[in-house]
């Protein structure tokens, strides 16, 4: 033992000798490099010999505020900024199924499945992919009621390829046959997925716009009817695009890269040729432009069907789902704040939800409804707004049996939007409801959307400061104003399962307009 400690001891000495420096602390050696100096000779704020000097960052007054450029043809130019090595970027169309009264509905979805396929400079979709993977490029289509959506993120060195993939799909698509037919065959694999989805929320969403706007703009359908799959053809998409994909209708967005770089590449692609509807199309069979208002209607569509078997092997019960529904307000009114805050009052969800208080576990539709009856399996409030008019509606699921109690819970909620509103669940619903404004705007394909969406409706950005400031103004007689708004009209109402005992739409109506929201009683000397 003794040797040992003599043999540290020993080069403890040679190390010190040799340049290192060493103490003891609690029995245990530390070394310190002495090459280029000791703690002693280099203070910690001197940089250190023979290192690179560090680069330090330093406050500029450059903001990322959403800038926007019209070009001469009409076509709006917007970004913003954002860190990050990659990029956003797309076109928005003021377009979609509400504009399809003179069409064949389900224009709009057949040019969601034929996007970004060949075109004028690409012979394939997978050509177009082999060009954009070079920068970790990834496409995407969407069709809604009012917008068209071309979308793609590439990584910020690809912006110029990025911007050629995009004007070409967008103004030179070939639209061949084989590429239509191929649509079609897409188009009715996913109506037939919609129809053994366990949650038929897409086609209740469907039920309850035809319902509310029977038969104009927004109740028209958004998914392509089956039987109008082989009725689409070339002409009939070069038609709607050439009415409706017209520049002073689009907006070119991106988020992530220089507004002025943006500008150039869109100028260079986007004004340089014509598009194909103007060169393969006789504009003498336009069907024109249809300015028509959403007419709000209401009224009841429904759907008798067996869903006992809808999803075999899983713990989903049999079901019967509603959609009750009246009509709110456009996007660009006043009141479309106090409802969103409404909204965010109402919440709900399903009974096996997880999770706490930023759940939605404290809002109406938890506390008066999923907390109170164990046999009801979903209620929650959605609120679909558009430019002109908008629906908010209460989603609810339960046994058929209980279809009857189900419908007057909800009317009650109705009713109960009327009454007092407490202090407490309206500062809580306004906090929720920033909290996840400024959240999903962390995101950067949501500020894309968001970006090009408001500049397609408005013509500019609203920043999230100032949604923040006009949720906080929403008072309690804002929340009973607008829910007194609602209930001046005709409800919608949707329904899907085995309806035996869903009741009659007059005495649904009738609750709605009574003070404490019960159905009339109805009495028979036979059990229905």
């Amino acid at each position: 033992m003794a040797a040992r400690m003599a043999r540290r001891a020993a080069r403890i000495c040679d190390l010190a000798g040799s340049g290192f420096r060493t103490s003891k602390t609690c029995g245990n050696l530390r070394r310190y490099c002495s090459v280029h100096g000791s703690p002693e000779t280099t203070p910690l704020t001197q940089p250190l010999a023979g290192l690179p000097k560090p680069v330090y960052a330093t406050s500029t007054e450059h903001t990322h505020d959403t800038q926007v450029t019209t070009l001469s043809n009409g076509l709006k130019v917007t970004s913003q900024n954002k860190f990050g090595q990659f990029c956003t970027l797309g076109v928005f169309v003021d377009a979609g199924s509400r504009y399809e009264v003179s069409y064949k509905n389900g224009v709009s979805h057949f040019l969601e499945k034929l996007a970004f396929m060949s075109s004028s400079k690409y012979e394939s979709r997978d050509h177009i992919m082999q060009e954009l993977e070079k920068y970790g490029g990834i496409v995407d289509s969407q069709a809604s009621r009012d917008t068209m959506v071309y979308a793609m993120s590439v990584e910020s060195s690809g912006l110029e390829t990025g911007i050629s993939v995009l004007a070409d799909a967008v103004l030179h698509p070939n639209l061949s046959p084989e590429e239509i037919d191929l649509a079609a065959q897409i188009i009715q694999f996913e109506l037939e997925s919609l129809r053994l989805r366990p949650d038929p929320e897409p086609l209740l969403t469907e039920m309850i716009h035809s319902a509310a706007y029977t038969d104009n703009t927004l109740g028209l359908p958004r998914f392509c009817p089956k039987e109008n799959t082989k009725l689409i053809d070339r002409t009939e998409i070069l038609n709607f695009m050439h009415n409706y994909y017209d520049p002073s209708r689009m907006v070119v967005a991106g988020v992530g890269m220089e507004h002025e770089d943006l500008v150039k590449m869109v100028q260079k692609h986007f004004l340089t040729t014509k598009p194909v509807w103007e060169s393969d199309f006789d504009a003498s069979l336009s069907k024109g432009v249809d300015h028509s208002i959403s007419q709000y209607c209401g009224g009841i569509v429904t759907e008798d069907r067996d869903m006992a078997n809808i999803a075999p092997g899983t713990p989903i019960p049999e079901l019967a789902h509603i959609i009750v529904a009246m009509e709110s307000c456009g996007h660009k009114e006043d009141d479309f704040i106090p409802f969103a805050v409404l909204n965010m009052m109402m919440g709900g969800g399903g009974s096996f939800s997880a999770g706490g208080p930023g759940k939605g576990m404290y809002t109406r539709l938890y506390l008066n409804v999923l907390n109170r009856f164990h046999w009801m399996y979903s209620a929650t409030a959605m609120h679909h707004s558009y430019e002109d008019s908008g629906i908010f509606c209460i989603h609810a699921s339960a046994n058929p049996t209980m279809l009857k109690d189900l419908v007057e819970i909800i009317v009650k909620e109705f009713v109960n939007m009327t009454g007092r509103v407490e202090p407490m669940e309206l500062r809580r619903a306004k906090t929720q409801l920033k909290s996840m404004l400024m959240m999903n705007l962390e995101s950067r394909p949501i500020v894309f959307e968001d970006v090009g969406r408001q500049v397609l409706a408005m013509g500019h950005r609203k920043q999230p400061e100032e949604f923040c400031e006009l949720i906080d103004r929403v008072t309690e007689e804002d929340i009973i104003r607008v829910a007194n708004r609602m209930l001046r009209l005709k409800p919608s109402i949707a329904a899907m399962g085995d309806l035996r005992k869903l009741p009659d739409y007059d005495d649904i109506q009738s609750g709605l307009a009574s003070k404490n929201g019960r159905l009339p009683r109805r009495f028979s000397l036979f059990r229905n």
